[in-house]
């Protein structure tokens, strides 16, 4: 079943596959602990197994810290050319238990190049001095991280700390890491191309992505691996194929080849089966409802937002959309202001609705044309 994921600017509104089992084949069997396919355009869900049983993220945790990084450097609190300490609570010893990006202790380096470290070389190290830099400490950071948890419907997730380090109180579930995802890809689309980055060079130590579908799949753009022994191998990835994106969640696989390989048959096997259709662009005349008591006698109605609707291939000619709509409106209405909805069916069952809004502001019109109105609305309603 898919869900509404409205809270990063998508266009809000539930979908559902119709009779998807019997038109489309079985999704995959995978030896994991739980894995999600959302397609990107619509958030549906294409295919799951436990989507939300709580599960250690291990390094999947480090999207988090970086989309919170993007984010503030998207609004301009941080620029990318501030210097983060490297400090000794931060500092990686370079064991071999953790993935380290090699900033010397108590030295600098650009928030830019840490970003890089933490999606690209999964550095611990730069996550915790990312974390410090912005929230003071790790667990002041890791409140931020949890409340944008909250803000993105992340309903499954507690994080204790930035890295992914195994700790009770830090879960998270397959389907919040494709939520976080999705909002990666859109939100952060400035700082998105980092995740396909293949390997970055800081203090002359060259590290690969681990990401193995990165070096496979030239339509794999990110986004993380993750994996400690609790959690064993994880992936979060998404794919863009033709007009068509996909996000995969792999978590608790056995093996580094089998996080690779259940994403990869994953991956085809939603691209196989489904399509995403677009029902309506945003900003398109759907309607022109009567309007009373104002400046203009109508005012356009469309969407907000892009109505798009993933569904088994083959099926998207069969789509039909009706308005649910009053037969006027009363001034004043703002642009934006939702005045009904669109719910697109197949086979007579709804698939998808999404909120219809005005397209331009309509003002009250005067004293002398509001009464006027009343009038002709009073004897309009006795025929």
């Amino acid at each position: 079943m898919a869900r509404t994921l409205a809270a990063f600017g998508f266009a809000a509104f539930t979908a559902s596959i119709v009779n998807a089992a019997t038109i489309v084949p079985a999704a995959p069997v995978l030896e994991n602990k739980g894995f999600v396919v959302m397609d990107y355009d619509s958030g549906q869900i294409l295919a799951s197994s436990n989507p939300d049983q709580r599960l250690a993220p291990a390094s999947l945790t480090k999207m988090m810290t970086s989309f919170l990084v993007e984010q503030r450097l998207i609004k301009g609190t941080l620029k990318e050319t501030d210097p983060v300490m490297m400090s000794e609570s931060a500092w990686c010893r370079g064991t071999s238990a953790e993935s380290c990006m090699y900033v010397p202790v108590n030295t600098t380096a650009p928030v830019i190049d840490m970003l890089r470290g933490v999606i690209i070389q999964s550095g611990n190290d730069a996550s915790k001095a990312l974390a410090e830099h912005i929230g003071g400490n790790e667990p002041a950071f890791a409140e931020l991280m949890n409340a944008e948890a909250k803000r993105l419907g992340m309903n499954g997730t507690h994080f204790a700390n930035a890295t992914g380090l195994s700790d009770p109180n830090h879960y998270t579930t397959a389907h919040d890491m494709a939520v976080l995802a999705r909002a990666i890809i859109h939100d952060s689309s400035k700082y998105y191309p980092i995740y396909s980055e293949k390997e970055f060079t800081f203090n002359n130590i060259k590290q690969g992505n681990r990401n193995a579908l990165l070096y496979t799949d030239p339509t794999v753009d990110g986004l993380k691996t993750g994996h400690t022994e609790e959690a064993g191998y994880c992936l979060t990835a998404s794919s863009k194929r033709g007009p068509m994106r996909l996000i995969s969640v792999v978590m608790g696989t056995p093996t580094m080849q089998a996080r690779a390989d259940q994403t990869r048959a994953l991956f085809n096997w939603g691209f196989a089966n489904f399509e995403t259709a677009q029902v309506r662009p945003k900003g398109q005349e759907l309607g022109k409802p009567v309007v009373w008591f104002g400046k203009a006698d109508t005012v356009s109605v469309g969407l907000a937002n892009d109505m798009n609707v993933t569904l088994p291939r083959g099926q998207k000619d069969q789509l039909k959309l009706s308005l649910q709509l009053p037969a006027s409106l009363d001034a004043p209405i703002k642009a934006g202001q939702e005045v009904g909805k669109v719910v697109v069916t197949l086979d007579g069952k709804p698939v998808a609705e999404q909120a219809l809004v005005a397209l331009q502001p309509v003002e009250e019109a005067n004293f002398f044309v509001r009464a006027w109105h009343h009038i002709k609305k009073f004897f309009a309603s006795l025929f």
